[in-house]
């Protein structure tokens, strides 16, 4: 399957990124790399892009679209989170521009071998990076109960979290869960009819919090983000789509205690903590796709854009 993805928020994006010539820009998420070829197109004719994704499709889908664009562009197989060091190695000590674009692309949930959906029978897999870490199906068939009740209601934030977690584990003490629909199977048969959602199926939570735990996605935006506003030049631009509250609610609390400065008590004459701003937040609202977006690219649905520009 040749890799596709439609990126969301394309024109929201360009707007908050402020793209120049001669600009140093990171797109942590390349993906399809749509938003990576608007931030080269933005940036001629000397503006520079440097792509990240765990994905080695993607990688490989990203370099036959992006070579018209020769060493304007410089794409990397590693987590974004280890955005500093490759930096480091490049010598390069501010950007100018980062832009995370969140989650589980559209050919990563279409392609029914990566494990990442309910909908098709699959090896349950969910690895980003399909070289390198523990499957979705060696957390569901290790791991002590209680750990996996905690992943389902922290990351997943599903409610029948711990009878979930009862039913995998009785299950595979008969045999091993080791595809996407022995797993949707079991979800729908731990969850009572009567409570299943109108518009969601029972089994997305579930697989939402095991993509997050095999991945490690909610600690790689944490490192990520330090890491990126930390090497912001000044009115440098930080760019992020989340597709879910988790994410959502990591950036923004990020955002908001960048923003914050000086943590002392009211009652103190004077600073003495000091700390201060470190950048200025664009967006008091997360921003979301408007109808005409959601009639192409219904996924867009969830997509949350937060920015923050460096002071």
């Amino acid at each position: 399957m040749a890799f596709q993805h439609v990126s969301v928020l394309p024109a929201e994006v360009l707007t908050f990124m402020a793209p120049r010539p001669g600009g140093i820009y990171v797109d942590g998420t390349v993906g399809g790399a749509g938003h990576t070829e608007q931030i080269l197109r933005a940036s001629a004719p000397d503006g520079l892009v440097l792509g990240f994704d765990r994905d080695a499709e993607a990688i490989k889908a990203a370099t036959e679209r992006l070579a018209p664009y020769k060493e304007r562009v410089r794409l990397f197989q590693r987590n974004f989170a280890g955005l500093a060091e490759t930096l480091a190695e490049l010598k390069i000590d501010k950007i100018d521009g980062l832009l995370l674009d969140l989650g589980v692309s559209s050919h990563q949930l279409d392609s029914a071998e990566r494990g990442f959906s309910f909908q098709q029978d699959a090896p349950l897999d969910m690895r980003m990076d399909s070289d390198s870490g523990s499957t979705a199906a060696e957390l569901v068939n290790t791991l002590p109960e209680r750990e996996l009740e905690r992943i389902f209601r922290e990351y997943g934030e599903e409610r029948w979290a711990r009878r979930i977690a009862a039913f995998i584990v009785r299950a595979r003490q008969e045999a091993p869960i080791e595809t996407t629909l022995q797993l949707t199977d079991l979800i729908k048969g731990a969850i009572p009819k009567a409570m299943w959602e109108e518009r969601l199926h029972p089994a997305t939570r579930t697989f939402q919090a095991l993509r997050i735990a095999v991945n490690e996605e909610l600690s790689s935006l944490e490192q990520g983000l330090a890491a990126g506003a930390g090497m912001l030049s000044p009115g440098g631009r930080l760019v992020v789509i989340s597709f879910h509250s988790l994410e959502d609610r990591i950036v923004k609390n990020t955002l908001r205690r960048l923003a914050q400065g000086c943590t002392c008590p009211k009652n103190l004459p004077r600073c003495a903590c000091g700390n201060v701003p470190q950048v200025k937040v664009l967006t008091g609202k997360p921003v979301m796709a408007g109808s005409a977006e959601l009639a192409t690219n219904p996924r867009a649905r969830s997509a949350k854009l937060r920015a923050a520009e460096r002071l």
